[in-house]
């Protein structure tokens, strides 16, 4: 039951990128897919925090870093926009790494900087 909400809860995350994608195309700055993501995500009345703070915990002492997850989507997906010619191993490093520190089990990397959105999505699953 729980990866069928995921799906549903992805799915609908995905849909809300491809309206953005579809409204504005590749070529922006990270930051305006963020925005309009984020409206997106209000239209549908799906909740979510932007730039939510990320400490890093090491042997018992927090720390803030200045790490931030893009958004975080009902509390249960991090999503990792990119806006770059291409995704590479850091990306997704970047995501699972972000998974781990955040105990979260979902994740989508979506990359808006190309010609067609499902060529820039990935899901994690940890």
């Amino acid at each position: 039951m729980v990866k069928r909400e995921f799906s549903q809860l992805s799915n609908r995350i995905i849909g809300c990128a491809i309206e953005v994608h579809r409204a504005l195309g590749p070529g922006l700055l990270e930051s305006a897919y963020q925005q309009c993501l984020c409206h997106e995500l209000r239209l549908n009345e799906i909740r979510f925090e932007i730039e939510k703070p990320l400490p890093v915990e090491y042997k018992g002492c927090r720390l803030d870093c200045g790490y931030r997850i893009d958004i975080l989507v009902e509390d249960e997906v991090i999503v990792e926009l990119k806006s770059v010619d291409q995704l590479g191993p850091v990306h997704e490093a970047q995501i699972l790494s972000y998974m781990k520190l955040m105990n979260k089990k979902t994740g989508l990397l979506i990359n808006f900087n190309v010609k067609l959105l499902r060529d820039g999505l990935k899901s994690f699953v940890l």
